[in-house]
């Protein structure tokens, strides 16, 4: 008897010491939402094909334009940098080896390095866009502080209009209207492309409602003509609605909070 009583209590034992503490959740690696998303964006032919099909369009869209249009103000195409025309996911693969969170001062680092490569397609396109007169500008929420190393790297792969001139870095608010009407005031623009919605209009930076998917619908004529929409699963203003709290929230908490969002057959 004393023996089945032993071996119920370590088998007891082995069950709590493999449990789960609140203490071991909230100290997990609080990236490890990153991995699959990062994997796909660095390994899956459909990523690199997506991005070549968003440039195809974008140059059809462009030569569409310029075959019609009328107007003698010089033309321009608009760009993000980061997951739009330069990859940054070493980046994020970094952030989930070490399990450190985003911070400005990491992110840095990285931009200092200036060895993120171009995307798939969005060198061609730019030099394209050149080659029929069209200029580039680069709307970018980096820091402007960051603008030396970001012409580094630009200029290092070839990048046309990689210059002070045409590069427009974050030096008050992220949200970029202020900066697309300046370069509207010289230049007539065809395209704009970007990973994130805000890129493409100040209207669609809020997604209070609904994640904002009926101002998307609005304007879905757009989506594929000025606009181009490049694929980013690894980060994004999409997730701050997501992620929504009037508390600071720890990686259990935000993973709770995804799952939560998902769509499943109970929402159905």
């Amino acid at each position: 008897m004393r023996k089945i009583f032993f071996i119920l209590a370590l088998i007891s034992i082995a069950i709590t010491s493999c449990k789960p503490t609140e203490k071991n959740i909230q100290t997990k690696n609080a990236n490890d939402h990153l991995v699959m998303a990062t994997l796909w964006f660095q390994r899956a032919s459909e990523c690199k094909a997506l991005y070549y099909q968003a440039f195809n369009l974008a140059k059809f869209s462009l030569d569409k334009q310029l075959a019609i249009n009328t107007n003698s103000k010089p033309k321009a195409v608009v760009v993000d940098i980061d997951e739009t025309v330069l990859d940054n996911s070493p980046f994020e693969t970094n952030s989930i080896r070490t399990g450190e969170a985003f911070t400005a001062a990491a992110w840095k680092e990285w931009v200092i390095m200036a060895k993120a490569a171009p995307t798939p397609g969005s060198l061609e396109f730019l030099k394209y866009a050149e080659s029929k007169g069209v200029e580039t500008f680069y709307i970018s929420n980096r820091s402007v502080d960051d603008i030396e190393k970001t012409i580094q790297n630009l200029q290092a792969f070839g990048f046309p209009y990689a210059d002070k001139d045409h590069i427009l870095l974050k030096s008050d608010t992220s949200i970029k209207t202020k900066r697309r009407n300046l370069v509207s005031e010289s230049h007539e623009i065809l395209i704009l492309a970007g990973d994130n919605i805000g890129d493409f209009d100040e209207i669609l930076e809020d997604r209070s409602t609904a994640f904002g998917f009926a101002k998307v619908d609005d304007m879905k004529e757009q989506f594929g003509k000025r606009f181009i929409v490049l694929p980013n699963p690894m980060y994004g203003s999409w997730e701050k609605e997501v992620l929504k709290s009037e508390r600071k929230l720890n990686a259990s908490e935000k993973e709770n909070l995804r799952i939560k969002q998902l769509i499943g057959y109970e929402e159905l």
